[in-house]
């Protein structure tokens, strides 16, 4: 490594370091809102530097030194002073170069438990371990050589490791420092003008730099990271087929927003290894890896050995990461920026040759607390928090730059105070920039709603179907397109409708559990896999916080993921990568990220004589609460073909996260009112009327019984059959219904509801979830919102979990129970 390239690692390291010193600053006269630091972790600038500014990195909250070299990265290569990606020729390794820096002799475990410096060899995966230094840096006698920041790695024929020759230092270099230093402190003080998040979070994130905002929960991008390896791999081998698109009418298939042979970075702390999600994650990425599927990933523990005040203990967090079977694993000793450099190029190149996962523990040291709020002296000892003043990163950095002649320590002392000034200088530059001051400004980016290009998108693919692409359509189907039948259920007209995605988005994938050679558990899926083929419908791992991950990494990568849950008393062990995660991707980068994904989820109750609580959840509050998810419960067969084709144009053309929860029960239902009458059936739509029957997002149905002027009962899913079972009893006594099936939880029908209340003044609220946090309160805040004076009554589910058998009817809604309440509605 040159000393040039060494001091834009300083540089970066000491513009984190005043970074964190200005948050503190603005924090102490109020103006400031974030103070969780990176200061004792700026040895991830070295790992920045080791890969490519084009790789997709998703950051740890203290990777802030990571943040400004990969800024400076793209600038680099925005001024054309390093070689394109791949360009890369292989180094002079006849001997030593002047000039280059070298490791320490120290061995990079000898800080903390991060292993030593053998580990990097070892592969934990089940099988033999690969030769040291396989896919290793490019080597001068036993003196590793790096590259300089932006400066791509390649491969040679012999599995080493080489780089570009060393360019000239980017003239924008500097300024790309102040211009990363700009974007963390406009986060800092909520300036509407942040790059990313416009003032709704602090986040490192960037779009140019291939870095994504991650929120702060604990390692739940973990599992994002894994899919998006997943689906870049994926998308990588398709472009190495040739594929082709938008010839003659035909959709376009996705391509990768990155480079085909980028690799994905994830970075976490230690305390983050303990974690449900990271557990999760790491597992998956070696299950995959073990099935033999590619998943190029390196994720990077910064191990501080602190989580708050929480100790990690000793030698804990090496062995875990060493036991994870799949996962390469690396250690680096932080306080050596060259010896980190070495194994982080290393490791690099081992993930990008091989696109298998890789994990690099880098020994960093926490200075300045967890946050400014932190005092660390209640639960740290005096000589503790000196010993880690000790293996400060920048100083052992500037001891490496004067040892080396690169700096003498009055010109280095001269470079920290003049980038302090110049982050003080910004830091008031930004005070005076705009905040957000509206609620509508707020959440503009939350769940964008462009309605007339969903539905011109649905009416396109009607028109593919229909047209060029009717051929195919008819071979998908074996010769009888799903139209020509005859009445079809819930469960047939969704596999009908998944079958006509899947040939109209390439991009589409749908996976899940027992989805693939079973065909679901209800049959939903069958014969997908044998049509459309196992890289795009195929069996997961039985873990829902996966399934999402890989959901929301593929819908990141350009890929249409269609993620099932397999009951949706399931979806609760993993809600948050719904909550936390999807939901708040177009939020936290104004649009710039988005995540598309229609989650498909079988649930609600009233299966006869199975399941108990697990397989008849009727609890959906989780579901509702979440800002931006769109929910949609399909209740009739001809029904559920459009409101899945709304749902996934929605996520195509806005970047909408769907849920699609389908009522078991009705999967497999034939007949309304009596047996054998199949009123529950109906006929699949052909492609020239799907723009006709297109169903908005937010829109009603709306079934009049008898005169349909007494009562307006109100429901979904389930509901829906039972009241109309129970409108044609009261009809019977002379009683007129108007039965609104709601057909999406979130949005609500507001305006549908209001109306059909307000045209008979009285609304029974038939709720199949539970009356405490259930949709029926929803339903009555919002006629109490749209000014509805008339009369209001509920049934709903008792506050319970559904019990097993006939027990299970005493605690949800019934048709006695609906009717009855309709009576006494009208007795008032």
């Amino acid at each position: 490594m040159t000393g040039q390239q060494l001091l834009e690692i300083f540089d970066a390291q000491v513009t984190s370091r005043q970074l964190d010193l200005a948050g503190r600053w603005l924090r102490s006269f109020g103006e400031g809102f974030y103070t969780i630091g990176s200061a004792g972790h700026e040895s991830n600038a070295a790992v920045a530097a080791a890969l490519r500014p084009t790789d997709p990195a998703l950051l740890h909250y203290r990777s802030g030194a990571f943040y400004c070299l990969r800024a400076a990265q793209a600038a680099a290569d925005h001024s054309g002073d390093t070689e394109p990606s791949g360009g890369a020729e292989p180094t002079d390794t006849s001997g030593p170069s002047a000039g280059t820096l070298e490791p320490s002799t120290r061995p990079p475990g000898t800080t903390r438990d991060t292993g030593t410096a053998h580990d990097a060899g070892t592969v934990h995966d089940g099988g033999p371990a690969e030769a040291d230094g396989a896919a290793g840096p490019a080597r001068d006698g036993d003196r590793a050589r790096v590259a300089p920041p932006g400066v791509p790695i390649a491969v040679d024929a012999a599995g080493e490791a080489v780089v570009a020759p060393t360019p000239a230092p980017a003239e924008g270099a500097e300024d790309a420092y102040t211009e990363a230093a700009r974007d963390v402190l406009r986060g800092m003080v909520a300036s509407a003008q942040e790059p990313i998040a416009g003032g709704r979070h602090k986040v490192f994130g960037r779009a140019d730099l291939a870095v994504v905002p991650t929120t702060s929960t604990i390692a739940s991008h973990l599992p994002r990271a894994v899919g998006m390896g997943l689906a870049l791999e994926r998308l990588r081998r398709l472009d190495g087929a040739g594929r082709r698109g938008g010839v003659a009418g035909e959709p376009v298939a996705a391509r990768s927003p990155w480079p085909p042979d980028a690799i994905v970075v994830c970075s976490f702390g230690d305390a983050s290894v303990n974690h449900a999600s990271a557990t999760a994650a790491l597992n998956t990425a070696g299950w995959y890896d073990h099935t033999g599927l590619r998943i190029p990933v390196l994720f990077v523990c910064e191990d501080n050995g602190l989580g708050i005040s929480v100790r990690s203990p000793e030698g804990w967090v090496a062995t875990a990461l060493r036991s994870k079977p799949g996962i390469r694993y690396f250690a680096a000793d932080g306080t050596d920026p060259v010896g980190t450099y070495a194994v982080a190029a290393e490791a690099a190149a081992w993930v990008r040759r091989h696109r298998r996962p890789a994990v690099l523990h880098l020994g960093t040291v926490r200075l300045m607390g967890h946050a400014g709020a932190d005092v660390e002296s209640a639960y740290r000892g005096v000589e503790e928090i000196a010993a880690d003043l000790a293996g400060d990163p920048l100083l052992a950095t500037a001891r490496l730059l004067v040892s080396a002649g690169t700096a003498t320590p009055t010109e280095l002392l001269t470079r920290y105070d003049e980038r302090g000034w110049q982050v003080r200088r910004v830091a008031e530059e930004v005070l005076a920039e705009p905040k957000l001051t509206a609620a509508a400004d707020v959440v503009a980016p939350l769940a964008p709603r462009r309605p007339v290009r969903v539905s011109r998108a649905v009416a396109d693919a009607a028109a593919r179907a229909a047209g060029p692409g009717a051929g195919a359509r008819t071979e998908a189907f074996g010769g009888k397109p799903p139209e020509l039948a005859g009445p079809l259920t819930l469960a047939q007209s969704i596999n009908a409708a998944l079958a006509d995605a899947m040939l109209d988005h390439p991009q589409l994938a749908l996976f899940g559990e027992d989805v693939a050679a079973k065909g679901g558990v209800y049959g939903v899926t069958k014969g997908l896999r044998d049509r459309f083929g196992a890289a795009r419908v195929f069996d997961t791992l039985l873990d829902e916080t996966s399934i999402l991950g890989l959901g929301l990494g593929a819908g990141l990568a350009g890929m249409l993921p269609v993620p099932e849950i397999q009951y949706l008393a399931y979806l609760h062990n993993a809600e948050d990568q719904l909550r936390g995660e999807a939901a708040t991707m177009q939020f936290f980068s104004r649009g710039a990220f988005r995540n598309p994904m229609v989650v498909r989820v079988a649930g609600l109750a009233y299966q006869e004589g199975f399941g108990g609580h697990f397989h008849n959840d009727n609890s959906v509050a989780v579901l509702r609460d979440v800002p931006g998810l769109v929910v949609a419960v399909p209740a009739r067969p001809d029904d559920a073909a459009p409101l899945l084709r709304t749902c996934l144009a929605s996520a195509a053309v806005d970047g909408t996260v769907c849920v699609f929860l389908e009522p078991i029960a009705l999967y497999h239902t034939r007949d309304l009112y009596t047996d054998g009458d199949e009123e529950w059936l109906a006929g699949y739509a052909e492609p020239g009327a799907w723009s006709a029957g297109h169903v908005p997002v937010g829109r009603a149905r709306v079934y009049g019984v008898g005169s349909a002027e007494d009562v307006t009962i109100v429901t979904f899913g389930n509901g829906v059959r039972m009241s109309l079972r129970a409108a044609a009893t009261l009809a019977d006594e002379g009683i007129g219904s108007r039965v609104v099936d709601l057909r999406w939880l979130a949005p609500l029908p507001v305006a549908d509801v209001v109306r059909e209340a307000t045209a008979t003044g009285r609304v029974l609220v038939v709720d199949e979830t539970r009356r405490s946090g259930g949709v029926g309160e929803g339903i009555i805040a919002a006629l109490v919102d749209g000014g509805f004076v008339g009369a209001v009554r509920r049934v709903a589910g008792v506050d319970s979990f559904v019990p097993l058998g006939p027990a299970a009817r005493q605690v949800l809604v019934s048709e006695e129970a609906i009717t009855q309440g309709a009576r006494t509605l009208l007795a008032r």
